[in-house]
């Protein structure tokens, strides 16, 4: 992304986040959307699925940050507007319906100071740059913060209420958010530990997690599980492990954080799919476990890794990634794109809907790829302008 190269690692404001990532003084770029269209979840004003990269009907050059929820898609342009749209059965695109928009269309709260948006499974969550957390959609294990269970179709502040939110993590029926102070919060669904508050029991409203202290940096929400990384640079994960996706060599959830087996002190950045993990360290090499059936940890094997292993692309210029269903998509610091997995509709992007089990470039080429998000098999990147 713009900027991000000149960023020192302990500045995070200028770094990214999650699988929603946000790029602080990025300079706006093209959006391209590929794969699964059902619900019109790639902006394009149709419902068909695409195998190649294309732009939303929106168009323009002044996009900024994009995230992708199960169905349904956000993104904020550099003039601060929110944009949303796919899927909106429960109200997710925030625009006072629950009418699916296969056209980019602005929530109800309006406004152009829209900082960074998260998608979760059928839920959003944003921070605006005044601090406050917002978000919407499916509530129905409290996900959304409110101290409900009511669903949402308008934008809504949590009860944790507060002008300090940094970053928002939107997970399968949780979320997750750190403030300025370092202090991680979380709420909605927690039957397999995934609040990582030492409980296994749903919060409505925001809780700290079990392991406390002051210095979270990032966090990234699975389908189940939750992972984040502390401005040592540890990394730490929690939740639903039956494949081995908190990568610590067992398939035992935990509902408080735990290291992951390679330890370390110099993790960057993490993101989370359904059930695997992928992580950046300082070094760019990129990691991966969990969940390989179609070849998602790029690894050029089929088999299940509960420790992380580096992807057969190797390298040491790796510089963001994103969880997906059943794939993964990451992008170098040389701004080439890489996709691996599962691609029966076509959410790889480069042109087949056969899956790859080692990473492959997208069709659309290139070395200006800024940002990869992903939903249920289809992808959205800023970049190629």
């Amino acid at each position: 992304m713009s900027g991000f190269n000149d960023a020192s690692e302990g500045d995070f404001d200028r770094v990214f986040f999650t699988n929603t990532e946000l790029f602080e003084n990025f300079v706006g770029t093209t959006l391209w959307t590929w794969g699964f269209n059902a619900f019109g979840n790639l902006g394009d004003n149709t419902t068909v699925n695409k195998s190649s990269p294309i732009t939303t009907v929106a168009g323009g050059t002044n996009w900024k940050q994009v995230a992708c929820g199960y169905y349904h898609t956000a993104a904020i342009k550099t003039d601060g507007t929110l944009w949303t749209w796919g899927q909106n059965k429960y109200g997710m695109l925030g625009d006072n319906t629950n009418v699916t928009k296969s056209s980019p269309v602005t929530t109800v709260a309006g406004g152009t100071n829209w900082k960074q948006v998260a998608g979760g499974y059928r839920h959003t969550a944003a921070i605006k740059t005044d601090g406050t957390l917002w978000t919407w959609g499916f509530n129905s294990n409290g996900q959304l913060g409110d101290n409900t269970a009511v669903n949402k179709s308008s934008p809504v502040t949590t009860a944790g209420g507060g002008t300090n939110w940094k970053q928002v993590a939107g997970g399968y029926r949780h979320t997750a958010a750190i403030k300025t102070d370092g202090t991680l919060w979380t709420c909605g669904y927690n039957y397999y530990g995934n609040l990582g508050d030492g409980t296994t029991v749903d919060k409505s409203s925001p809780v700290t997690t079990a392991g406390g202290g002051t210095n979270w940096k990032q966090v990234a929400c699975g389908y189940r599980h939750t992972a984040a990384i502390k401005t040592d640079g540890t990394l730490w994960t929690w939740g639903i492990n039956t494949y081995g996706q908190l990568g610590n060599n067992t398939t035992v959830s935990k509902s408080s954080p735990v290291t992951t087996v390679t330890g370390g002190t110099n993790w960057k950045q993490v993101a989370c799919a359904p059930y695997h993990t992928a992580a950046i360290k300082t070094d760019g090499t990129l990691w991966t476990c969990g969940y390989n059936n179609n070849g998602q940890l790029g690894d050029n094997s089929t088999v299940n890794k509960s420790s992380p292993v580096t992807t057969v692309a190797g390298g040491t210029n790796w510089k963001q990634v994103a969880g997906c269903n059943l794939y993964t998509a990451a992008i170098k610091t040389d701004g080439t794109l890489w996709t691996c997995g599962y691609n029966y509709y076509g959410n790889l992007g480069d042109g087949t809907t056969v899956s790859k089990s080692s990473p492959v470039t997208t069709v659309a080429g290139g070395t200006n790829w800024k940002q990869v998000a992903c939903g249920f098999l289809y992808t959205a990147a800023l970049g190629q302008n």
